[in-house]
């Protein structure tokens, strides 16, 4: 792409943007604009919080899972 045309890209995205009024659509270009893409989200998390998926890993590496049916049955019934 050259300087011009990325110019004019900027441009278009800056007029769109201006006439936007869908708050839940801004929120979604606030949290891109916003986001750190150099930073894992993995580094984030607890250690409580990162074992908690580990072993969640393992069980699924296991077989030891179930289908997304039965989960949702299990969930509606409690």
């Amino acid at each position: 792409m050259s300087v011009a045309e990325i110019k004019e890209t900027k441009s278009n995205l800056i007029s769109w943007i201006e006439g936007l009024s869908d708050i839940n659509l801004l929120n979604a270009l606030d949290g891109v604009r916003t986001a750190n893409t150099s930073k894992d989200w993995w580094d984030d998390l607890t250690e409580s919080q990162k074992q908690y998926l580990e072993e969640g890993l393992k069980e699924a590496e296991n077989g030891d899972v179930y289908s997304s049916e039965i989960f949702w049955q299990r969930l509606k019934n409690g």
